[in-house]
């Protein structure tokens, strides 16, 4: 099984690769410490399996993953997090991972997880599993988190985030490849549509709904 690490923490990914190679006895063909060099990676070398954190500047795990699943050869993904909260994992799931891992289990649960993905199945972590549960049994229809940002198109959340992280619309226009008045259009889209009169709020909402851990 050939693996892609991707986690903005070197410490991590070092941690992770020897254990993977050592233990599980998987190949860890590259790394990667942020979204888009992840999907770079897994187009360029189609591994079989991705692990993934979140939380990572740049673009976010989710929508790497959203990207990923775009891809002619579609890998697995294993999200790996320390964020169990229902709005991170529900939108894992929605975009595709096939396990969902908590960042304090102990190894045996990513082992079981790439167990369970090689026979299709998907795997969430104890702790991840109770905080699903907990949520159906206290759903809100009218106040979903993911009901806010599917009425963002891919590109006004990879600008959303790019925005909060304080980013200037020249640099966006250059990591995004597209032209400043077009940053200005999708930072008004996005402003109208998630009903938004400041920049403030946009970070805000970024960090609340899991873009980013940028304060």
């Amino acid at each position: 099984m050939k693996v892609l690490l991707v986690d903005d923490h070197a410490i991590v990914r070092q941690g992770l690769r020897s254990l993977l190679e050592n233990k599980a006895k998987v190949k860890v063909v590259a790394e990667a410490s942020e979204g888009r060099e992840a999907v770079k990676l897994a187009a360029e070398l189609s591994p079989d399996l991705v692990i993934m954190d979140i939380a990572m500047p740049g673009l976010n795990g989710l929508e790497a993953l959203l990207q990923m699943k775009m891809l002619q050869h579609t890998p697995k993904v294993i999200i790996l997090s320390m964020h169990v909260e229902e709005n991170y994992v529900a939108r894992a799931l929605k975009s595709g991972a096939s396990g969902y891992v908590y960042k304090g289990s102990a190894f045996d649960d990513l082992e079981l997880a790439m167990k369970a993905i090689s026979r299709n199945e998907v795997f969430l972590s104890p702790a991840v599993s109770q905080v699903l549960v907990n949520g159906y049994l206290n759903i809100k229809e009218d106040n979903k988190i993911s009901d806010k940002l599917d009425l963002l198109t891919s590109r006004e959340r990879e600008v959303l985030q790019l925005l909060a992280e304080k980013k200037t619309r020249a640099q966006i226009a250059d990591i995004l490849l597209i032209s400043v008045k077009t940053v200005d259009r999708h930072r008004e889209n996005i402003k109208l549509k998630l009903q938004l009169n400041h920049e403030d709020e946009l970070s805000d909402f970024a960090k609340e709904y899991g873009l980013t851990d940028i304060l």
